[in-house]
């Protein structure tokens, strides 16, 4: 044991050593809390005093919450040597996170941007106070868990720091060779000697040899054999770098380097990430210091992708997940953009859903409308242009298994399991990536199913209704049976057959909608099924078995390799478990092919093809929207035509019957006999309802219109939001009461008077609004008639008076004349539009 006046320590309870301290757990005597001092050994006190106490005097000038805290600096009793007592960092550092198996191919995106906050705001805070570290590595970063189970980084170990302003230069080498600038590294390691002198910039590359390693798992600099081994060709690497190369690697002895310009495939961290960061690190790998950036430019780019949201989308044409970083200020024009750059997807063609719902994106608005999303609920994008989908690109895990060698070697032993352990997290994590993919793809290409199901259902009633308007017109042909020849009938007749053949079209159209109905039904059902086998699929737990077993053989692994050698019987044990854990990652790679991979490339094959169904049935869809609009307007005007030939041809026929009248009538008949006067009504009435069913036509191809962009090439309207949401939950659809005819009350009585009573029952038996132009002994006649009270005469309703049907009731009014409501209609007075 060990102690000062305040804090006491066991020399075993080491945390890390270095050339010139070592770094001890230890407790406060009074309080019992944790801490971390670091005492000082013979050979520090060998260096100048000044470098001696420079350490102290940077710490106490330093408070952030990103660098480790100094609480006091005390003496051993007996040795009086120096001691620091600072916060105590329970989670080990950057360097042991990184060594970890479970982060053997780098961080999870989300902790690398931790990682990238907290480096940022502690070197930010160095560089405000004027000073260099000069030692920036991962294992000068320590990680501590906050309060809400966060993770938080923190710089540590400033022995080698010192003050030095932007301009300044200093000649003194400090540092870690793997994270050394080159020019430091051919002093240092390579021992050559030269005059030249650094300044603050070195920083920025040992920054960015550490975010580098913390974003893929390894050094981007590897010569064969590895950085210390082969010292000159390392070297060699780093000041030989093209200009823009952020890795370089020579995988043979004496061969060729390689370059990157990208990190590896691999690699964590998503497209939009990687787009962001892998020009700041050709920036400051930049072997020259004229071409490097400054300090100034790094926290200005770092803090662009820090201060970003995240946007998931998951494009159902490529079958990938995308993250898409934006600012919040930004418009949505800019995310379509960004969306762009990464599917290749022009803005006019992205369709969007999100949760099953359409979700529309006004390009004007501010980009923190955009919904919150997760990568298990993301954005569903869907393109017009159909394509194949190209899936999750990634590496096999089973190139980065290495095998054991056959002699018991306790060392390589460790390293061999270190590695295969590590490819088998990466399998895990890949296996996650592609059973979420496959629900992904199925789950929104149901929902898009759906949306396509409302069109259908949609454009088929709007289709029905037409034909139902079609119907009441063609019904009206024996109005004119028996009149003379005339050239106006051959035209009514003419019109009468084109709205026929209109009708026989609409019929036709509906029926290609019901069989369009019943595919996409079909479709949905095997997209539920395929997506329950999702769910049900237990690779993951079969995998997550096999690695658990592998890491109870990796720690005994670890045990193994401190000790200088081992019993026969160890021996034996050791030999078995190697084998054993031979037949675990043989295991673990078969669940992954069999079970993973391969019933992935399958769900794309057939996403593909369901892909080009979907669009198939969309273009159809819009084809059938479009030529039930061009019939209703067609039909529209062919209304209109006939109901101008009716009025001509009534007006005609009323001057001839006149004349014939005051020619041939005896002169005591004041009045003109009653057949001439229901003739001459019958052709008004017949009149007046094409000019009202021309007004439905009208207003039925608006809403063909509205409807009509939903099923074609056009961006789904927000008109709907659920995909469960049906045009039969419409409540009521208006028809206009044409009725009028000869009084069934007898030759005494009006026919208005009539027609009023017929409408006032009609009103009275269905609820509706009559007006104060009907007669009071009408309504009263109607409510005794039907038991009703609740009458009231007050309210008036538009003209011509509705009547509201329910869409149900369709069918009833196919054998029922016009303006009849459903029931026992029989026992009602006869409401035919012409007498016969």
């Amino acid at each position: 044991m060990q102690s000062t006046v305040n804090y006491l320590w066991h020399t075993d309870d080491l945390l890390g050593q270095g050339a010139t301290a070592s770094v001890y757990k230890a407790r406060n005597k009074k309080s019992g809390e944790l801490v971390a001092v670091k005492v000082f050994n013979t050979a520090s006190y060998l260096r100048p005093r000044e470098v001696q106490v420079r350490e102290f005097e940077v710490l106490r000038k330093l408070n952030h919450q990103n660098i480790v805290k100094l609480f006091a600096v005390e003496e051993t009793g007996g040795s009086r040597q120096k001691v620091l007592v600072m916060e105590y960092c329970s989670s080990g550092s950057l360097l042991s996170v990184l060594e970890s198996p479970e982060n053997a191919f780098g961080l999870p995106e989300e902790e690398f941007l931790v990682v990238l906050r907290c480096v940022v705001a502690g070197m930010n805070h160095l560089r405000e106070n004027g000073i260099v570290h000069r030692d920036i590595k991962p294992g000068n970063i320590m990680r501590l868990m906050g309060e809400e189970g966060q993770s938080i980084y923190k710089l540590t170990d400033f022995g080698a720091a010192r003050e030095l302003d932007d301009d300044e230069k200093f000649v003194s080498v400090y540092g870690t060779e793997e994270y050394l600038h080159p020019d430091m590294y051919e002093r240092a390691v390579l021992r050559k000697p030269q005059q030249k002198t650094f300044g603050v910039t070195v920083d920025l590359w040992s920054i960015g040899v550490t975010l580098y390693h913390a974003a893929t798992g390894s050094l981007p600099f590897v010569p064969f054999g590895g950085p210390r081994r082969n010292k000159e060709m390392m070297y060699r690497i780093t000041t030989e770098k093209p200009a823009g190369a952020i890795a370089g690697t020579q995988r043979r002895e004496n061969g060729p380097l390689e370059w990157s310009y990208t990190l590896p495939v691999t690699c964590r961290l998503s497209t939009g990430l990687q787009s962001q960061l892998v020009p700041i690190l050709a920036n400051i790998l930049e072997v020259e210091q004229a071409k490097c950036w400054g300090f100034d430019q790094f926290f200005a780019e770092t803090s662009d992708i820090l201060q970003r949201v995240v946007v998931h989308v998951f494009s159902l044409s490529q079958a990938a997940l995308h993250r898409v970083y934006i600012h919040a200020h930004n418009t949505v024009a800019i995310f379509l953009e960004a969306v762009y750059k990464q599917t290749s997807v022009a803005p006019q063609h992205q369709e969007y859903l999100f949760e099953g719902h359409v979700c529309v994106l006004e390009p004007s608005l501010s980009a923190q409308h955009i919904t919150h999303t997760t990568a298990s609920s993301p954005l569903t994008l869907f393109s017009m242009a159909s394509e194949t989908p190209k899936g999750l690109a990634f590496r096999d895990p089973a190139q980065d298994i290495p095998k054991f060698f056959p002699k018991v070697d306790l060392q390589a032993d460790y390293s061999t399991a270190k590695s295969v352990l590590g490819a088998g997290y990466q399998a895990l994590w890949l296996a996650r990536a592609l059973l979420a993919g496959q629900e992904l793809m199925l789950r929104g290409l149901y929902w898009f199913v759906e949306t396509l199901q409302v069109t259908c259902r949609r454009t088929l009633e709007v289709t029905r209704m037409a034909l139902l308007f079609l119907s009441s017109s063609l019904g009206t042909e024996s109005s004119v049976a028996g009149m003379p020849e005339m050239q106006e009938l051959k035209r009514i007749t003419e019109l009468r057959s084109k709205l026929r053949a209109l009708a026989e079209a609409l019929s036709r159209c509906s029926h290609n909608i019901t069989e369009t109905q019943t595919s996409l039904s079909t479709l949905s059902s095997e997209l539920m099924k395929n997506r329950d086998q999702v769910l049900a699929d237990r690779s993951i737990q079969q995998i997550q078995c096999c690695l658990d077993k592998m890491n109870l053989i990796y720690k005994q692994f670890k045990k193994s390799r401190m000790r200088p050698g081992l019993g026969y019987n160890e021996e034996q044990i050791h030999k078995l478990d190697k084998v054993n854990f031979g037949h675990l990652a043989k295991r673990l790679l078969q669940v992954f092919q069999e079970k993973c991979v391969q019933k992935y490339q399958t769900s794309l094959v057939t996403h593909g093809k369901w892909m080009r169904e979907v669009h198939e049935t969309r273009n159809h869809l819009r084809m059938v929207s479009c030529s039930v609009a061009a019939f209703n307007t067609e039909a529209q005007g062919a209304q209109e035509g006939l109901g101008k030939l009716l009025d001509q041809l009534s007006h005609q026929l009323l001057q001839d019957r006149t004349k014939e009248a005051q020619v041939s009538a005896p002169p005591t008949a004041p009045h003109p006999s009653p057949a001439l006067m229901d003739l001459v009504l019958h052709m008004q009435e017949l009149c007046e309802e094409m000019k009202l069913l021309a007004f439905d036509l009208q207003d039925n191809n608006r809403i063909i219109e509205g409807a009509g962009p939903d099923a074609g090439g056009c961006p789904i309207s927000s008109a709907y939001l659920s995909p469960g949401q049906q045009l039969g939950d419409v409540t009521s659809i208006t028809f206009h009461c044409l009725s009028a005819g000869s009084s069934p009350a007898g030759p005494g009585v009006p026919g208005h008077l009539c027609q009023a009573t017929a409408w006032a029952e009609l009103c009275v038996s269905h609820r509706l609004r009559y007006g104060s132009s009907v007669p009071r002994a009408c309504v009263a006649k109607a409510g005794r008639r039907w038991g009703r009270r609740d009458v009231n005469h007050s309210r008036r309703p538009a003209h011509p008076p509705p009547w509201v049907y329910r869409p149900s009731l369709l069918r009833e009014q196919k054998r029922r004349p016009l303006g009849v409501p459903p029931g026992d209609w029989v026992r009602r007075p006869n409401f035919s539009l012409l007498s016969s």
